[in-house]
């Protein structure tokens, strides 16, 4: 083989070799861009998911609350109804 001959060998080689490290080098770009965005839709994602916590954390204490109270007003009525009777006790003791 002449040396001629060897020589374009390397130089087809070498520009292989430079059209594959340019590909991959914008392979490697366009990789970078979309763990970019991943990484901006993970926070997004991650920013919602905590809003979502905090209003389910709303949601659970306004039902504690809304719980609480009806319990309060049944208590009342039982009481009301506790006086009631005691009051037609009194009126039935006094004849």
């Amino acid at each position: 083989m002449a040396l001629a001959e060897q020589l374009n060998k390397i130089v087809d080689r070498t520009e292989r070799l430079i059209e594959l490290c340019g590909a991959l080098q914008e392979e490697n770009d366009l990789l970078k861009l979309e763990s970019e965005a991943l990484s901006v839709a993970l926070d997004a994602s991650k920013n919602k998911t905590k809003e979502l916590d905090e209003k389910l954390r709303a949601l659970k204490m306004a039902k504690s609350f809304s719980e609480t109270n009806e319990k309060s007003l049944d208590i009342k009525q039982k009481i009301n109804e506790f006086v009631q009777e005691i009051d037609k006790c009194i009126v039935l003791l006094k004849k």
